[in-house]
């Protein structure tokens, strides 16, 4: 029994905001956000779009693919994929910024907008690290289950919501979007000649890195309260340099371990996919791997950093333009806010 991918769709807002569109007060630079992160721009969402809107978007393009439709005419993706829906288990969502605190879950907005129900529906709070841990939550579930043989995982974020815009330490680095895999538990073997599917996961987290990244205000450590005069809402603090040391060790490592439990060497590898954050992290850990740098797939100067969605968008960007094979190992390797990280190794 192997767990397959058998769809994949991406989404991202219509405004596209480059580097020197950003506002003057910023006092920054193209050239200055280009050399020290290669972001070149990002997409960011009206005040009318919430996580659940191109989270389903996304969806529904990965399911009209399962379904074997994989043009783009938004009729045919809505009449593939609310028929497809109905063969989905669960639906498992990762994402830092959800629609509601705590309840609803984004997952059951997009299980409502896809008349899946009767499926399962959760959020994974894991942050950039999201997508990953949802995966190989939903494969789990697929493997437990007696009657579910798909599901759909997503990764979703609104970063742009929660930026301070006055802060160009971090309000510079991400972006708005949402990429979505459908899975399938199928009779192809999962070990051997011919294995296929996700074949190995790694999940961690070293919650002394906390408040590394961290939304201070609006839980229940600090609640806004009743009477209050609040000047900003719920905004991300970053400590970009503990950040970025965490995320080259961790990488590395991650890439280390999956390469040596599955017996593999790089070379052996189609593409490895990590999480979009910053092209020096990335960079960083090739030379410290001493794997060509072309062997990393980077589209973060298109999206910037879209956190539990850079991997899926990722995917399906590669996946749409056949530069991955049916056959291919794919490495992904994620890290991010709790701290976590994690990476999986599928075979396409």
């Amino acid at each position: 029994m192997a767990i397959e991918i058998i769809g994949t769709g991406r989404a991202v807002p219509l405004k596209k905001v480059a580097n020197g569109d950003l506002p003057e007060s910023l006092d920054t630079s193209d050239e200055w956000i280009r050399s020290h992160t290669g972001i070149g721009s990002r997409h960011v969402s009206d005040d009318s779009t919430a996580t659940s809107d191109i989270a389903l978007e996304a969806a529904k393009k990965a399911l009209a693919m399962a379904a074997g439709y994989e043009g783009d005419d938004p009729d045919r993706i809505e009449a593939a994929a609310l028929a497809e829906a109905k063969t989905i288990g669960a639906i498992v969502l990762g994402t830092a910024t959800p629609d509601f605190p705590g309840s609803p879950s984004t997952a059951c907005l997009v299980q409502r907008g896809l008349g899946a129900q009767g499926s399962w529906a959760m959020d994974v709070s894991a942050a950039c690290t999201g997508f990953l841990a949802a995966l190989e939550t939903s494969a789990g579930l697929l493997q437990r289950s007696q009657g579910w043989k798909r599901a759909l995982v997503i990764g979703a974020e609104t970063l742009s919501k929660v930026l301070d815009w006055t802060d160009r330490g971090s309000c510079v680095l991400f972006g708005d979007g949402a990429g979505a895999v459908v899975i399938e538990k199928t009779d192809a073997p999962s070990e051997g000649p011919g294995r296929r599917g996700l074949s190995r996961s790694i999940l961690r987290a070293d919650g002394s890195g906390a408040e590394s990244i961290i939304f201070r205000r609006g839980g229940s450590r600090a609640p806004f309260k009743p009477g209050e005069v609040v000047e900003k809402g719920v905004c991300a603090e970053i400590n970009g340099q503990e950040v970025y040391n965490f995320a080259v060790g961790v990488a590395c490592d991650v890439i280390s371990e999956l390469l040596a439990a599955e017996g593999m060497g790089a070379d052996d590898l189609a593409w490895i996919v990590p999480h979009q954050a910053n092209a020096r992290i990335i960079q960083a850990a090739a030379r410290r791997l001493k794997i060509p740098a072309e062997k990393f797939f980077l589209n973060i100067e298109e999206y910037a950093n879209t956190s539990a969605a850079s991997i899926p968008i990722a995917l399906d960007e590669l996946w749409r333009a056949r530069r991955i094979s049916r056959g291919d190992a794919i490495l992904t390797v994620g890290f991010g806010g709790g701290l976590t990280y994690g990476g999986n190794v599928i075979i396409w």
